[in-house]
C-alpha cells in the first residue's frame, strides 16, 4: 500500500490518495473513513462498461457499509463529457434527494471524473466527492487536484471548477483490463510528468516502459515485482503531481515560474487542438498529449530552448508508450485557429509549456513566437 497526502493551504483541505491492489472489496470501509458520519446515500457515476466489470462489487461494498447508493450510468466518451450529460446527473442528484451531506463518487477514468466532479461542485453549490479511477491517465492526473468540468464547441474544459475530492483510492488491479490504447495514453501523461518534473521521475518511467511493454500488459499481473513497481511508479507520478497542487491550487494567473501549476499543460496546447478538430472521435486524449508533448519539445528545440539531445529521447520514450494514431491528414490551419480558444491564454496571449531540458519546464507566451515560424513548425510536424 502507498499512501500520498494532499494538503491545500488556499482552501484548508486535506485528503489521502491510497495506492495498491485489491482495494475495490474494501471501498465501503475506505469511503466511509472519507466522509462525515453524516453522509448517508453515496451517487456512483460510471459507464456501463466500467460499472460491468467493478461496479457490483464498489456497490454492494459501499451497502456493508452502511451507505444506500444509487447508480447513474453516463455514455462513453470524450463527447459525452458535456453540458447535455452534466443536466442528467444533476438531475439524477434530484430524483434520488441527495443532500448536502450525501456524496458523489467517480467510478471510472477521466471523462467519468471530470463530469462527476463537476456535477458535485454544482449540485447544491457543492457536496463532496470521492474518486476511484480505474484507467492510468486518470490515476496519475486527472483524479488529482481538483480540476473539474465539461467540453463545449468552443474548446475543451473551457466550463468547469475547482472542486477538491475528499479522498482517491486507485487500485493497480483495474489496469488489468484496459485496452492497450488507454495504456497508451496513460503512459504519454506518465512520460509528460517525468520530463516536467526531474531526471529521476522521467528515468522510472522511461526503464518502466523498457521493461514491460503496453502491449503486453496483462501478462505481467501475477508478477509480483511488477505489482510493486507499477505501485511505486504510480505513488511517484501522483506524488510529483499532489506537489505541484498544493503550492499553487487553482493555478495562479500570475505565476510563471517552473513550479507554477501551468507546467502540468505541456503538450496539451497541441492535444486539445487535435482533440477539438476531430471532434474528440480519433484520440484518447492521452494519445493527444503524446503528440501534444513531441510537437511542444520540437518547437523548443527550434527556437534554440532544447538540446537534440533530449528531444531524440523524448522522442524514444514517447514510442516505448505504443502507436499513436495518425495524425497527417490533419489542417494545420484548423489547428491553429483552435488554439485561440486555449484556456491557458492570459491577456490575450497563448502561454506555451516548453522543455529547457528533461525536468526544466519554461512558460513562453505565444507573441514571442513569430507566426509565420509556428505555422511552418506545425505543419512540417503533423506531415512528419
Amino acid at each position: 500500500m502507498e499512501k500520498v497526502t494532499v494538503k491545500l493551504n488556499q482552501t484548508s483541505h486535506t485528503y489521502n490518495i491510497k495506492i495498491g491492489n485489491n482495494l475495490l472489496k474494501a471501498s465501503g470501509d475506505w469511503a466511509r473513513m472519507c466522509l462525515s458520519q453524516k453522509t448517508k446515500k453515496i451517487a456512483v457515476v460510471s459507464n456501463r462498461k466500467v460499472f460491468g466489470l467493478y461496479g457490483e462489487a464498489v456497490k454492494k461494498s459501499f451497502e456493508k457499509s452502511g451507505f444506500e447508493s444509487h447508480v447513474f450510468l453516463m455514455k462513453d466518451g470524450e463527447k459525452y463529457k458535456n453540458f447535455h450529460t452534466l443536466e442528467e446527473a444533476v438531475k439524477f442528484f434530484t430524483e434520488k434527494k441527495l443532500t448536502r451531506t450525501d456524496t458523489v463518487v467517480a467510478l471510472g477514468g477521466g471523462v467519468v471524473g471530470d463530469l462527476a466532479g463537476f456535477a458535485s461542485a454544482v449540485f447544491l453549490r457543492g457536496i463532496s466527492f470521492l474518486q476511484i479511477p480505474t484507467t492510468l491517465l486518470a490515476m496519475i492526473d486527472s483524479s488529482v487536484g481538483g480540476k473539474t468540468g465539461v467540453n463545449t464547441k468552443f474548446g475543451k474544459n473551457l466550463m468547469g471548477a475547482f472542486h477538491q475530492p475528499n479522498g482517491v483510492l486507485i487500485d493497480v488491479e483495474t489496469l488489468q483490463t484496459l485496452p492497450r490504447r488507454e495504456l497508451t495514453a496513460g503512459f504519454c501523461e506518465a512520460i509528460k510528468q517525468g520530463a516536467i518534473a526531474d531526471k529521476k521521475l522521467f528515468n522510472q518511467t522511461a526503464e518502466f516502459l523498457e521493461n514491460y511493454s503496453p502491449n503486453r500488459f496483462k501478462n505481467y499481473f501475477k508478477d509480483e515485482k511488477f505489482l510493486s513497481e507499477l505501485g511505486k511508479l504510480i505513488a511517484a507520478q501522483v506524488a510529483f503531481k499532489a506537489k505541484i497542487v498544493m503550492q499553487d491550487e487553482k493555478e495562479n494567473t500570475e505565476r510563471v515560474d517552473s513550479k507554477s501549476r501551468k507546467i502540468l499543460n505541456f503538450g496539451h496546447t497541441l492535444a486539445h487542438a487535435l482533440e477539438k478538430v476531430t471532434d474528440y472521435k480519433r484520440f484518447k486524449h492521452g494519445e493527444a498529449v503524446g503528440y501534444g508533448i513531441l510537437f511542444a519539445a520540437e518547437l523548443s528545440k527550434r527556437l534554440d530552448i532544447l538540446d537534440e539531445n533530449e528531444l531524440n529521447l523524448l522522442e524514444n520514450v514517447v514510442g516505448r508508450a505504443g502507436a499513436l494514431p495518425e495524425n497527417c491528414d490533419i489542417n494545420s490551419r484548423e489547428v491553429l485557429e483552435a488554439f485561440a480558444f486555449d484556456k491557458k491564454s492570459i491577456n490575450d496571449s497563448l502561454q506555451w509549456i516548453l522543455l529547457e531540458s528533461i525536468g526544466k519546464p519554461l512558460i513562453y507566451k505565444n507573441k514571442n513566437i513569430p507566426q509565420t515560424f509556428l505555422e511552418t513548425t506545425l505543419k512540417e510536424f503533423l506531415r512528419k
